[in-house]
């Protein structure tokens, strides 16, 4: 897999956070209301990393997901993020 330069001495995560595994959308967190002009990807793991292992991200336009390894850290992603103000727009 290629490395993506713009990523320096991180690990990278996968774009891919659609799957449909019953398992997986429970840790999934959507991120509407963001302002993509703006936020980048970078930006949204380096906000939501806090929270737990990030295993996927995947950035829209207007909106984002984030995959958590477990569902524990996707609740506490929404519980400590809602309504933050990101680029001047509450997620």
């Amino acid at each position: 897999k290629p490395s993506d330069s713009t990523m320096t001495g991180k690990t990278q995560t996968s774009n891919v956070t659609n799957k449909n595994d019953p398992k997986s959308i429970n840790s999934r967190v959507f991120i509407g209301n963001l302002n993509t002009a703006i936020v980048k990807k970078g930006d949204i793991e380096a906000i939501f990393a806090k929270y737990g292992k990030i295993v996927g991200c995947s950035v829209h336009k207007g909106y984002a997901f984030v995959q958590y390894m477990s569902e524990r850290h996707a609740r506490a992603a929404v519980a400590g993020e809602n309504a933050r103000i990101i680029a001047g727009q509450p997620l």
